[in-house]
């Protein structure tokens, strides 16, 4: 058919041969989307070798057989895929007829045809180099509301400014005794003292690891239908709590937690570091897809460093290039490539604290039993047939409901890693995990009758007994690498199932390259590669949300989006200064802060002046300071805090504070059920409470915090019915306010508690007459309930 049209065009002349006579067509209905501007697919058709090598979904040129080319088949809208050019059925009968003679005549490219660029280069500000520019905070600030006619507000006064600096750096309001303190303190050193002092607080690693514990999408649960509990995460929060608390370098916190298991004699709290990659979402319902669920996890990686670090929408780019930054799919999938070899691993973990008492006592007696029931001469075989049924489903079905177990059952889900890991390899814990295992679900191999007879059901009794003896350490989720590379492939339209083109891992190709060895890159190779000073994006997006936190926006407002359609800086000299400051710094987190608090800027008063209202009504130019509703767990914690009953314990597992007895009716599964921790562990602090992805603590949803099911880089500030009732009516705000009311013997100690001034004549009245016709309780709870209370200023 072809050949007889090319007759028919043609009159009877192949003269399709000459590129010169397919070169206009390209140009004119080609170029737009696979030109030197812009590579849909990563097709590019102006370059001779970029043409012969194809885009993301292999060779769109099979030279001598245009029947067989995706060019010429989508040209002439006979492919199953979309006809091109896009939203069209496909070019005229001649042109097409023209670009089949010459993909049949070879699909000659002149030897000239070469791009000037493989790739051009995007001119967006946040993608360019830049130098420290001469100045400080102050002074970038007071030049930007120079021309604006405008000057800095006033300072605020001590009482606010300590309240505001102690929110801001450990989550918490002071007590009355420090603000008279700090404001009886009239030495120059004085504001600086405070700040050293909360820095070094231990509440500093609590309140800004909340923060980062967004980015991650921390939870204490898998997520999805069955959303079981996860009882070790809090293992890595833990890591985070600590490392901002020792202000660990920034650059450092990246390496440990992209690849922390890959460091030379790597330590456990190194490898406990990597758990920032197992925050993904868990499915554990049946008939799932296990290949499409580890697929749906490493592109949930990939795109969740794009947005921490980079402040990109990578996850754009997973099914097509992204439609506004020069992000191409082949770099989402680079990226996808440096997790594609990692694999999920459950390690012990201990804490310095603990006392390894599962040690050569436990696993004497615990020897002992196997011994007994001759564990060890079924065990081999059970596996060997285990890992048949995997490689032949279907073949004997009652091998097939104990491989599905084995997926479903095991402790951490990693059952089939370990048991795919050869024996000289498996760790102790992953032996007892397996061991234990097969004990429990022999019976779904060789039946209930058979299990009867090995008394197995009796050994798992010993055995939990045992355990109950011998408390286990702590354990932490993480990733390890594996030790023979995979070969990762960009996935056409984002399928996991239609492989493309093979990809390496790699930097993001419109970014500074990745320095790498003479082999592949590693994960080690990727986070000294966000960290190096030839990146212009890392330093500038963490000092941004670090700014964000202080100020209530960042200097960029869209701090998850630094791309093209992200809002532009606001100070642009400011940003690149304190990018450029906190590099120079060693990366410390703290000193940037201190730096940030220290200066003028962040000192102002917050109140709006009319002028302000009009010109500047979001505070975009920073003539005053924010006046902030603080985060949900903040609100909770000051309420505890000024009732005296705040468990300021640090670290450790979460906890289930009370909470209304529906809210675990809403979850599927018995995994959401909610046990209210005992004693004062239900006043611990809110970072500490148990996410349960779900079914969430409603304080924490009404109060805005994220949904932890994708990376959250800023919290919105909503206001609605639902917070003035949870702060009326949650059992631990009714505690609160219970003791609050105990706690304070006059209305002006109640005032001081909890808003940290004396009240006006007005207000005095007014509650003593409340308090007659009521009681102090409800006193307390009209405090705890005012807007200037869960407002920082």
């Amino acid at each position: 058919m072809v050949r007889l049209l090319l007759l028919v065009v043609s009159g009877g002349l192949l003269w399709g041969a000459d590129y010169s006579q397919v070169e206009p067509i390209f140009r004119a209905k080609c170029y737009a989307c696979h030109g030197p501007g812009k590579q849909t697919s990563g097709f590019r058709l102006d370059d001779a070798e970029a043409a012969r090598a194809g885009g993301y979904g292999g060779k769109a040129i099979v030279p001598g057989k245009s029947a067989e080319s995706e060019l010429w088949l989508r040209v002439s809208g006979k492919s199953s895929h979309s006809a091109m050019p896009m939203g069209s059925k496909g070019l005229a009968a001649d042109e097409a007829a023209k670009v089949a003679a010459w993909i049949d005549a070879g699909a000659e490219f002149p030897a000239s045809l070469k791009a000037s660029a493989k790739r051009s280069q995007p001119k967006h500000w946040a993608y360019q180099s830049f130098t420290k520019p001469v100045g400080a905070i102050d002074g970038f600030v007071s030049s930007r509301l120079a021309k604006e006619n405008l000057k800095m507000s006033p300072e605020a006064d001590r009482a606010t400014l300590l309240r505001r600096l102690s929110f801001d750096l450990i989550g918490l309001p002071p007590t009355p005794e420090e603000v008279r303190a700090f404001v009886a303190d009239r030495s120059p050193d004085s504001y600086a003292k405070q700040v050293d002092r909360l820095l070094a607080s231990p509440h500093f690693g609590e309140k800004w690891a909340r923060h980062w514990l967004d980015q991650a999408r921390y939870a204490d649960s898998d997520g999805y239908e069955k959303d079981w509990a996860r009882p070790w995460a809090w293992r890595w929060r833990e890591w985070v709590i600590n490392a901002i608390n020792r202000d660990m370098p920034f650059d450092q916190f990246t390496r440990e937690q992209i690849a922390g298991d890959l460091l030379p004699n790597a330590t456990t709290e190194q490898r406990v570091a990597t758990g920032f990659h197992r925050n993904t979402l868990t499915n554990r319902e049946g008939g799932i897809d296990n290949q499409q669920f580890r697929f749906e996890n490493i592109a949930d990686r990939a795109s969740t460093v794009g947005s921490v670090w980079l402040g990109l929408t990578m996850g754009c780019a997973q099914c097509h290039d992204h439609k506004y930054d020069p992000i191409q799919q082949k770099d989402f999938y680079s990226m996808y490539a440096f997790f594609d070899n990692a694999e999920e691993e459950d390690i012990d973990a201990p804490l310095p604290q603990e006392k390894d008492v599962r040690g050569a006592e436990y696993l004497a007696k615990r020897e002992a039993l196997i011994a007994e029931y001759k564990v060890r001469d079924l065990q081999p075989d059970w596996e060997k047939n285990m890992l048949q049924a995997a490689a032949e489903p279907g073949k004997r079905t009652d091998w097939d409901l104990a491989w599905d177990c084995l997926l479903k059952l095991t402790e951490g889900g990693d059952g089939e890693r370990i048991m795919r890991k050869p024996i000289t390899k498996r760790t102790r814990r992953d032996k007892l995990v397996l061991e234990t295992h097969f004990v429990r679900n022999y019976h779904f191999a060789i039946g209930q009758p058979a299990y009867k007879k090995l008394k197995f059901d009796e050994l798992d009794k010993k055995l939990r007994a045992l355990d109950d003896e011998y408390p286990p350490l702590s354990q932490a989720y993480t990733i390890a690498e594996e030790p023979t590379p995979k070969q990762s492939h960009l996935r056409v339209r984002g399928d996991y199932k239609a492989l493309g083109i093979p990809v390496e891992p790699d930097a993001p190709g419109f970014l500074p390259p990745i320095a790498k060895g003479t082999g592949r890159a590693t994960r080690v190779d990727l986070a000294n590669w966000l960290t190096s000073a030839e990146n212009p994006l890392v330093s500038r997006v963490a000092v941004n949300r670090i700014w964000q936190e202080l100020f209530g926006a960042g200097l960029v407002k869209t701090s998850e989006d630094f791309g093209v359609m992200g809002s532009r800086p606001s100070h642009p000299e400011l940003l690149n200064w304190l990018a450029a400051e906190f590099m120079e710094k060693g990366w410390s987190r703290k000193a940037i802060i201190r730096t940030i608090v220290l200066s003028s800027t962040y000192r102002q008063s917050s109140n709006a002046r009319p002028e302000l209202n009009e010109l500047d009504p979001e505070n975009r130019l920073l003539a005053r300071q924010s006046r902030l509703r603080l985060p949900a767990e903040a609100i909770r914690d000051a309420a505890l805090r000024v009732a005296g009953l705040l468990d300021t314990k640090v670290g450790g597992p979460s906890v289930k504070p009370p909470q209304p007895d529906g809210v675990t009716a809403l979850g599927y599964s018995s995994g959401t059920k909610w046990q209210v921790s005992p004693g004062t562990e239900r006043y611990r602090r809110g970072v500490y409470i148990h996410y349960q992805r779900t079914t969430p603590y409603p304080l924490l949803s009404n109060f805005d915090a994220p949904r932890s099911t994708v990376t959250s880089c800023r919290r919105t500030r909503s206001n609605t019915p639902l917070q003035a009732l949870n702060l009326l009516n949650d059992p631990v705000f009714m505690e609160a306010a219970e003791h609050l009311g105990k706690r304070a013997k006059t209305i002006d100690e109640a005032f001081e508690l909890a808003l940290l001034r004396k009240p006006t004549a007005a207000e005095r009245a007014r509650l003593e007459r409340f308090v007659a016709e009521n009681n102090t309780t409800l006193m307390a709870s009209v405090l705890l309930n005012l807007d200037e209370f869960i407002t920082r200023e």
